[in-house]
């Protein structure tokens, strides 16, 4: 009886417990498994512009600067456009009366983008440019220019710029350095500083124009006094797209033994790993405390035979 009383709740305990964590073992793993990072792609940009005008342009009959900015052709992706010319107003210069700030044969602007990759483009050929106070003297004349930059994913990002064909600046055929600045001056007109192919890259980004100038003339005509800034030709820039992380894959769920919770410590339990600090312990769902059971029970055992042997010897 005191064998029985002892020991056989202390299996089953330990069996409940070992069932309980074999059951809570997998659910566990399955909640970790669920963690996975998150977030978006980043789309790629593309731009592109045939001309891009920034201009002050000072009166003679008013101490006031008129800002002249323009574009034509200024698209961003996805765009295109392919006007081939560009005429504004100014107060106070001509009467208000329109002119020609561009006029071409050709000029594009494309600009194009997907998930693996972003390009603009533009175009601009036989081509005239006109400030306020020249009507009759171009700026500029070009044969044709051409600019792109292409970012790609994978790839470096790729600028490139082209001047073909003469270039005519205040009347004046000038030849172009390659990636350096030509200066022009013609007396009692002023002067025009032109960068030629300007081109930069960084590890995500490109850009290209493929002649910037910058303006200071000084016409005295048309009520103009002088005109300041810059003129950008065929410029075009992108910026490359990153796709979106893929989310971790869920680790598998290690499949539990097959375990019974609610039988009795005569039915079979599965085995699960045994940790480290009990590995020393036998497999029959026993604890620490189970040899101070079983040693308590075996004391009882003792001493109740010895009560039996000694009743019987008083009755003999």
């Amino acid at each position: 009886m005191s064998s029985t009383t002892f020991r056989t709740p202390a299996r089953r305990l330990a069996a409940s417990a070992a069932a309980t964590a074999l059951a809570l073992g997998p659910a566990l793993l399955a909640t970790a498994g669920t963690a996975h990072a998150t977030g978006g792609g980043r789309a790629g940009k593309a731009g592109a512009v045939v001309l891009r005008a920034g201009l002050d342009v000072s009166l003679l009959n008013k101490t006031v600067d008129i800002p002249l900015t323009a574009s034509l052709n200024e698209v961003q992706a996805p765009a295109s456009a392919e006007k081939t010319a560009l005429t504004v107003k100014l107060d106070g210069v001509d009467g208000g009366q329109p002119f020609s700030v561009l006029r071409a044969d050709v000029a594009t602007a494309n600009a194009t983008v997907d998930a693996h990759k972003a390009e603009g483009y533009s175009n601009l050929a036989h081509a005239k440019v006109h400030v306020p106070g020249l009507p009759l003297l171009s700026l500029i004349e070009v044969g044709q220019v051409t600019s792109k930059a292409v970012c790609e994913v994978g790839k470096r990002p790729v600028a490139e710029s082209n001047v073909l064909g003469g270039v005519t600046v205040l009347g004046k055929k000038v030849t172009l350095s390659a990636g350096g600045t030509t200066a022009v001056k013609v007396p009692g007109v002023g002067e025009v500083t032109l960068d030629l192919s300007k081109t930069s890259t960084t590890s995500r980004t490109a850009a290209a124009s493929a002649l910037e100038l910058k303006v200071s003339v000084n016409p005295l005509k048309l009520n103009v006094a002088d005109v300041e800034g810059t003129l950008t030709l065929a410029g075009a820039t992108c910026e490359t797209p990153t796709a979106a992380p893929k989310p971790a894959e869920k680790p598998p769920a290690e499949p539990a033994d097959d375990v019974k919770p609610q039988g009795g410590a005569d039915k079979p339990i599965g085995k699960p790993a045994k940790p480290a600090a009990q590995a020393d312990l036998a497999e029959t769902g026993g604890n620490s405390a189970t040899p101070y059971i079983a040693g308590g029970a075996f004391v009882l055992v003792a001493a109740g035979g010895g009560a039996i042997a000694y009743a019987r010897r008083a009755r003999a």
